[in-house]
């Protein structure tokens, strides 16, 4: 990325700080820009940390809805890291326009200002909600996915800007994480920690592992990939367990939208994906490499890599 301008789009989020830092920090990038729409998150992560106030930072207020704001945003821009989104599930569920709007309108938004921009390389975050989805946030995922690889086979001639996808499941850390909600009522001095179902198995991942990932992706990207990393699985129950050993747990019921196992790659998609040893690539076009085989899927309950409770509570106290 030597010399690269790079803008993150949600850059005032868990996952754009610590990759704006990353980048600063191992990168010798020509730019960054934090493109976002709260001045106060931008005020704030300006006075967080020092390498926050580089001069090769620059903070752009605007609105992945407002198809205007990208266009300026994006002039002489090499990268673009969509990482902007709605992603509350319940919220979804209640304001389902509202994130129709910033993660589908907004991701088009984005491939048609990278496409006037001529942008080089665009990759966009992706969960594993948006695989076989059964809430609205995973279905507007699904949607954006759809909407960067389908974004290929408008390039023409000139051969840029290429766009992928890189997909992986829950972060350690994150802002409004589960883990995040437990560590507070812990300190309320909770009684117990609700459970919702104690089957249930998630993917984990810290955010150095997500920022690493999105930086190889970058690298490697041809256009038209969805990257998925291989992650540990780990119990919910055995999450909370590690948080507070000596609390009880309260089983609450799934909520609306929920899965007892998440997916990263479908059945369906396994039949156009490649191992490539750390991590998978769903490929848009045939590849000369071996395909995995017939009934293969990559979820949460299936997993070879399980995350153990000591090697939970060292990353946590990381």
């Amino acid at each position: 990325m030597k010399n690269k301008r790079i803008l993150i789009t949600g850059g005032t989020g868990s996952f754009g700080r610590a990759f704006a830092k990353k980048i600063l920090t191992e990168e010798d990038p020509h730019s960054i820009v934090i493109f976002s729409r709260d001045e106060w998150k931008q005020w704030e992560m300006r006075n967080s940390d020092p390498i926050f106030q580089s001069e090769k930072i620059r903070y752009f207020l605007g609105d992945i809805r407002d198809r205007s704001r990208l266009k300026r945003a994006f002039q002489d821009v090499n990268y673009v890291v969509h990482a902007a989104a709605l992603k509350q599930v319940p919220a979804a569920e209640y304001n389902p326009t509202e994130f129709i709007l910033t993660n589908v309108l907004g991701s088009s938004h984005i491939i048609e200002a990278s496409l006037d921009a001529g942008v080089e390389k665009v990759i966009a975050l992706s969960t594993d909600k948006a695989v076989n989805p059964v809430n609205l946030y995973g279905a507007t995922k699904l949607c954006a996915d759809k909407l960067f690889i389908s974004g290929n086979s408008y390039v023409g001639r000139r051969g840029f800007p290429i766009f992928s996808v890189a997909r992986y499941g829950n972060v350690l850390k994150s802002r409004g994480s589960l883990i995040e909600l437990w560590k507070k009522k812990i300190q309320e001095g909770a009684k117990s920690l609700p459970i919702t179902d104690e089957r249930m198995t998630r993917f984990w991942m810290t955010i150095e592992q997500a920022t690493s990932f999105v930086v190889q992706s970058l690298r490697e990207m041809q256009g038209g990939e969805i990257f998925v990393p291989k992650i540990p699985s780990m119990k919910i129950c055995d999450v909370a367990k590690t948080l507070a050993p000596n609390l009880p747990t309260e089983i609450v019921g799934i909520r609306e939208g929920e899965k007892v196992h998440e997916l990263l790659i479908s059945e369906e998609e396994g039949r156009r994906t490649v191992d490539r040893g750390s991590y998978y690539v769903i490929s848009g076009k045939e590849s000369k490499e071996l395909f995995m085989p017939e009934g293969f899927f990559y979820g949460s309950q299936n997993n070879d890599q399980w995350l153990k409770p000591e090697e939970l509570s060292q990353l946590l106290a990381n």
